[in-house]
């Protein structure tokens, strides 16, 4: 355990028995290895053990690189209460990025802005600022709406220390709080408070009910608007940047980058937070408690970012799509967060501005000579990063109308041209790839910053998670993709990671960036054993051999190690059989990921956003909740699997009628056995897909 000023570091339990079973388990997979390989060069080699072998291979390096995570996992928890007085917080701007209101409904935007406002934090020292990259008529008018319903909503959080700040779901049964309601003159203030929400929402849904005003606008001039700015509230201001169709804008990572340089002239706060649109603050309190790591001694001059999990709010208790990520945000996050720190998530994270735009964490300060170079022509903003680094600065005070002007600036089309920004100095945001996030911390670790995991007991932000399997896998296959891109790059973490971050941090980059090759390990799997069995042609060893054995611990040692890790994370055994199960499924599909990746790589496809559809289908939702599968428009992603379902199906009924025939069941054990395995599990896939078919035909 390691205790510092503002908060504890514990290392997880049980970590010597951890390590043991890795090193139990690879000592079974170099023994599997060797069986493979040497039996290539004692027998003729036949396509089924190359393309076994192979697959094989593969699962074990994957697997390798996997351990990384659960070399040094720890666990945090923070000392809010021995922080420094609220007069001497460092300032804190929040980002919120928003484009499509269709896609992202504009009240649902609004109830995640207003929760930020609402923040537990001084309030001269917060300023939330929208970035609408859609430039829709709807999102500027409900920022004005929701700006003055702040006025109310702030004051009255305060007045009763309100715990749920999102003002939907303070409303909502789960908001009720018998101790609240105990208040004297609460309940007639809430009631009237209620009255401005629902007063709030209908304007905007009757501004919206307007499809002129839900376009999206992609000719544009830039436009800054300073929502609020009354003493006692923090600042709000409202973005959207320049837009031209025949210029590239660089999506979110533009607009956060934007961002950084427009919040640079109006509040310029040293650390700042990105959370989502659809994912609202849940807990007023995760500013501070990300202070905890930022503000203290042992750990301030070289954290980047605190990184909280993205939890949701519409799980139902099955979560058969695994949509809660258990394994990323319970596993393998926490396992970085023991080597140099967890990857960058996209929402719920509070970055230093500093480590964004000055290099290192040893960056001198004649970084800033060359400032038109690394960060453009403004001088206003140069002088703004002067400020963060602690230096004089020479800029005289000017008006609020003469700062917009300024601001308005930075943020054209061309502002970026011949500079850093999001490029190998890496300035802000990166553009390596689509995936800023994940491009922008793997370039911070690269670095030498570090970052922090915090998986708090209340969860501080909550999202909308997709209810469906067509909205997860088109989210599947953008992060996949995206991250096969980064493998393959000049930045990839088996070349310039190895060269410029510690060896098991870079593992854990080499897993993700490969993740997606699962896809022709399963594909292998589900084809070559079943139409052996089928031919009686065996490609694992006779039941009786002792080299079975190997292959029987190896699945053993790997679903107990799981099973540990589901348990253990307050799961259950049924958790941990759905997660295998649509592990597999989304596995195989991931092979349209690296497909992907590939005519992305030949320039056979513009690079664009996959947007995801963050609008609640209430039929969807009921059959999620009930635990049923729901493949409606999502055949192109099911193809494979379905066709890997049907060989198992035929090769499980023709396997058995062929063992009972020729009666070689010990040489066709494994096979068996993997066929029943693939069946059993994929039985609820089967019948969504049956349901389907028959509700289509």
């Amino acid at each position: 355990m390691g205790r510092y000023r503002y908060h504890v570091e514990t290392v997880q339990p049980c970590l010597f028995l951890s390590r043991l079973h890795i090193f139990i388990h690879l000592l079974a997979v170099v023994s599997l290895c060797y069986y493979r390989i040497s039996h290539l060069f004692h027998q003729p080699p036949t396509a089924p053990w190359i393309l076994i072998t192979i697959a094989e291979l593969l699962l074990s390096a994957l697997w390798f690189f996997n351990q990384a995570f659960r070399w040094h996992p720890v666990s945090r928890t923070t000392i809010t209460d021995k922080l420094p007085r609220e007069e001497n917080l460092p300032g804190l701007d929040i980002f919120v990025c928003t484009l499509d209101p269709e896609k992202e409904p504009t009240v649902q935007v609004m109830d995640t802005v207003v929760s930020a406002i609402a923040m537990d934090y001084p309030s001269d020292k917060l300023a939330v600022y929208l970035s609408d990259d859609g430039g829709c008529p709807v999102t500027l008018y409900a920022m004005r709406e929701a700006g003055e319903f702040a006025k109310e909503w702030v004051p009255f959080c305060r007045k009763y220390g309100v715990k749920l700040r999102c003002p939907k779901v303070f409303f909502s049964p789960m908001g009720e709080d018998e101790d609240l309601l105990r208040l004297q003159g609460f309940k007639p203030h809430r009631d009237l408070i209620k009255a401005k929400y629902e007063k709030m929402q209908k304007n905007i849904e009757k501004f919206g009910s307007d499809p002129n005003n839900l376009r999206i606008v992609t000719d544009r001039a830039p436009r800054i608007e300073i929502i609020n700015e009354e003493p006692g509230l923090p600042l709000v201001v409202y973005v959207s940047r320049e837009r031209r169709p025949s210029l590239p804008h660089k999506f979110k990572g533009g607009a956060l980058n934007t961002l950084l340089r427009v919040s640079g002239f109006l509040s310029n706060a040293p650390y700042f937070l990105v959370v989502d649109c659809d994912m609202y603050c849940n807990d007023p309190t995760s500013a501070k408690q990300a202070m905890c790591f930022f503000l203290d001694p042992h750990t301030s001059k070289d954290t980047a970012f605190v990184q909280f999990p993205q939890m949701f709010h519409n799980l139902s208790k099955k979560d058969i799509y695994d949509s809660q990520t258990r394994t990323a945000f319970k596993t393998m996050w926490q396992g970085m967060d023991g080597l140099r720190g967890p990857g960058l998530s996209g929402s719920g994270n509070y970055l230093s501005r500093s480590a964004l735009l000055f290099g290192s964490p040893n960056q001198k300060n004649d970084y800033l000579q060359e400032a038109q170079k690394y960060f453009g022509n403004s001088t206003g903003f140069v002088e703004s990063l002067k400020v963060i680094r602690g230096q004089k600065t020479t800029k005289k005070s000017s008006s609020r109308e003469e700062t917009l002007r300024e601001a308005l600036a930075v943020c054209s089309c061309s502002y970026e041209n011949n500079t850093k920004w999001g490029t190998e100095a890496s300035v802000g945001f990166s553009y390596v790839i689509l995936l800023e996030s994940t491009g922008t911390g793997y370039i911070l670790h690269t670095r030498g910053w570090r970052s922090v995991y915090l998986y708090p007991k209340t969860p501080c932000f909550l999202g909308c998670a997709p209810t469906d399997i067509k909205e997860g896998m088109i989210q599947l296959v953008k992060w996949l993709s995206e991250l096969l891109l980064l493998g393959f790059s000049k930045y990839s973490p088996f070349t310039h990671g190895f060269l410029s971050m510690s060896i098991m941090h870079s593992f854990t980059y080499c897993f993700l960036t490969m993740s997606s090759l699962y896809a022709i390990f399963f594909i292998l799997y589900g084809i070559v054993p079943q139409l052996c069995l089928l031919k009686g042609i065996p490609v694992f060893p006779k039941v009786t051999d002792p080299w079975f054995a190997v292959f029987a611990f190896v699945f053993v040692s790997t679903q107990i190690q799981h099973l540990v890790e589901v348990v253990s994370g307050e799961g259950s055994v049924a958790m941990w059989w759905d997660e295998q199960r649509i592990w597999i499924l989304k596995s195989v599909t991931s092979i349209f990921a690296i497909l992907e990746a590939m005519k992305k790589r030949l320039g056979l496809n513009k690079m664009k956003l996959a947007l995801s559809n963050k609008a609640i289908d209430e039929e969807k939702m009921k059959k999620y909740k009930e635990g049923r599968f729901d493949f409606q428009g999502a055949a192109v992603f099911m193809a494979p699997m379905v066709l890997l379902l049907i060989i198992n199906i035929v090769a499980f009924f023709g396997g058995i009628w062929r063992v009972l025939n020729v009666k070689d069941f010990q040489e066709m054990f494994g096979q068996l056995f993997l066929v029943t395995y693939v069946m059993v599990l994929s039985y609820p896939i089967l019948h969504a897909i049956v349901t389907m078919k028959s509700k289509n035909g």
